[in-house]
């Protein structure tokens, strides 16, 4: 499944589990060798919400959390019948995420909506080596170059620097950012243009995973940081343009919602 390009491997575990999902991620993500994807998610039975999200990166490392992968785990409950209506719950382990669906003709989820919550912006509890309560446009030197960075977490870390994508060689200057000691945890990080009112241009360089078509996560965490810097409106939809496609973001004072579509490729059986 995908979400505008952004594409993982599921599992449905509702009724059972998958030992080892570290080397699962590893060995089947790879494009050449395996079957190819950012990394795997599971579907899993939960005591607090109608479900359960595990995701693990391309090098098998378990993220918090995926913004285009809690829409695509909604979409896989609703179709196969463990949720019913438009609405269900989520549980991740960066708290529970509910989510509202658009259904198609034949009553499949098409797309969601999806309360991704307030976000963070402690320096310290992002985490990194800042301090204060927001880090907006502060110095931070990569590889000899300084940059003004911004950073957000939104369940996942993230570094945001606006400078105009095209063209740049990511990564190389992604590997930097994600390595950088000032990210004890290892960093996302976007690099983006403002190419209209309410609208931004992006490319992110996923810890664990590289470059990427597309992150829900980081696609908040861009329009959080639009709206910081002054460049987007608080509490107006921004429009994020990603290799893989669009999402709408809308920052509130409570909280951030993220739509965007949940696509079905195709589904197997493999012998692990």
């Amino acid at each position: 499944m995908h979400g505008i390009g952004n594409d993982y491997i599921y599992f449905d575990c509702m009724k059972g589990e998958l030992k080892n999902p570290e080397e699962v991620a590893v060995k089947l993500s790879d494009r050449h060798f395996g079957i190819g994807g950012d990394g795997i998610i599971l579907l899993c039975s939960s005591k607090i919400a109608d479900c359960k999200m595990r995701m693990f990166n391309a090098d098998g490392s378990e993220g918090k959390m995926c913004g285009n992968g809690v829409r695509c785990v909604g979409k896989l409950a609703h179709d196969l019948g463990y949720v019913k209506g438009t609405t269900c719950r989520i549980e991740t382990l960066s708290g529970i995420k509910p989510l509202e669906f658009t259904l198609d003709k034949e009553g499949k989820v098409a797309s969601a909506k999806v309360d991704m919550g307030a976000a963070i912006l402690d320096g310290e509890k992002i985490p990194s080596t800042f301090k204060g309560a927001s880090v907006v446009g502060a110095p931070l030197t990569v590889d000899g170059e300084e940059y003004k960075v911004t950073l957000v977490s939104m369940g996942n870390p993230h570094c945001i620097v606006f400078k105009d994508p095209d063209g740049l060689d990511l990564e190389k200057v992604g590997k930097k950012f994600e390595n950088h000691p000032a990210f004890p945890e290892r960093i996302n990080t976007e690099f983006v243009k403002v190419v209209g009112k309410n609208e931004l241009k992006m490319r992110v360089w996923e810890r664990g995973s590289g470059e990427t078509l597309a992150c829900g996560t980081g696609a908040c965490a861009t329009a959080v940081a639009a709206v910081l810097n002054g460049l987007c409106e608080k509490g107006e939809e921004i429009t994020v343009h990603l290799l893989g496609g669009d999402l709408k973001i809308l920052y509130t004072d409570e909280t951030t919602y993220m739509t965007g579509g949940a696509t079905l490729v195709f589904t197997g059986e493999i012998d692990l």
